[in-house]
């Protein structure tokens, strides 16, 4: 029998796996950057196995950015992919293209608790959307409908690159300085790796502070450390991720619950579950208590993506 590979491909790295009776075998994570495409990833991953071209069956790739048509750029690398031609290179019978978020919502229907960690208590209604929003080379986001009898939708969509909101004149103003510098000022411009050091870069040129760290890694390194400035940088975003949360969760009724995802936010999982993000999430004016009571978790899983991917293959028909 033909194996069955899922890949949840993102701006940095391209993650892989066997799917086999409704679980994961073999992953690796591969970095986007060593691999002209998508094939020559595949190629490798599968040589890494002792397999070939040609024992895959089906493929399911969960790719950044809006899937439409016969060929797909990668939103934050340099890949694109032309779905007959891999088809063809592969020797792969079918193949599945879906947003990457969507397979992250997807993911989340396979969660174990001790996979996440509580950020706002509340009770999800199982009958409601539930938001899933990811920082990591970008700003994902994801919608998860229950369907019924054990099925799930997840809606792809590019919540990622809506307006920053504004909630009090010190983001008003760290806003002026975004835009002075970006133009317009989306969601991902602050909440993700290189928005977060943007974010840093605002913040001192604002407070007339000489920026002398470098990378979004040191930023939140010395944030962890106590350093006030990149405190405030990270506090700040915290913030900004709970309007933009709220947001998404007012939109679409998002009742059913709040996924926090993605490789940034577990790296500081303590100083995020004591930030001002609840706060942020909360603050919503008249419809505040809309709000109130909506679950939000931290999600510490490996591979929510992947598993995602194999949702996906197992409700493609």
């Amino acid at each position: 029998m033909k194996l069955a590979l899922v890949g949840d491909i993102g701006g940095t790295n391209a993650r892989f796996a066997l799917w086999r009776e409704q679980k994961l075998e073999s992953v690796r994570v591969l970095a986007t950057a060593d691999f002209a495409g998508p094939e020559e990833a595949i190629r490798h991953y599968l040589a890494s196995l002792g397999c070939a071209p040609g024992d895959i069956g089906t493929l399911c790739l969960a790719v950044a950015g809006p899937v439409d048509g016969e060929h797909f750029c990668f939103t934050n690398n340099h890949w694109k992919l032309d779905r007959s031609a891999l088809c063809r290179a592969l020797l792969v019978d079918e193949l599945l293209l879906i947003n990457d978020f969507s397979a992250m919502a997807l993911g989340m229907t396979r969660l174990h608790a001790h996979e996440k960690l509580q950020v706002c208590p509340g009770v999800a209604r199982p009958d409601c959307p539930a938001v899933v929003i990811g920082p990591g080379t970008g700003l994902g986001v994801g919608i998860l409908l229950p369907l019924g009898e054990g099925r799930w939708k997840a809606l792809p969509g590019e919540g990622g690159h809506v307006d920053l909101p504004i909630g009090n004149l010190r983001e008003a103003t760290l806003w002026q300085q975004l835009h002075g510098q970006l133009g317009h000022v989306s969601a991902e411009s602050v909440l993700s790796g290189n928005g977060l050091l943007q974010l840093y870069r605002a913040v001192c040129a604002v407070d007339g502070h000489a920026p002398r760290l470098a990378s979004p890694a040191e930023v939140s390194a010395a944030a962890l450390a106590g350093e006030p400035i990149a405190e405030d940088v990270l506090e700040l975003f915290c913030s900004w991720l709970g309007r933009v949360t709220s947001n998404i969760v007012l939109t679409l009724g998002g009742r059913g619950g709040v996924y926090i995802v993605g490789g940034m936010v577990p790296r500081f999982a303590a100083f995020f579950q004591q930030s001002g993000f609840a706060r942020a999430f909360a603050d919503k004016g008249r419809m505040s208590g809309y709000v109130e009571g909506i679950p939000v978790w931290l999600v510490t899983a490996e591979h929510p993506g992947l598993e995602g991917a194999g949702v996906a293959l197992q409700q493609r028909s």
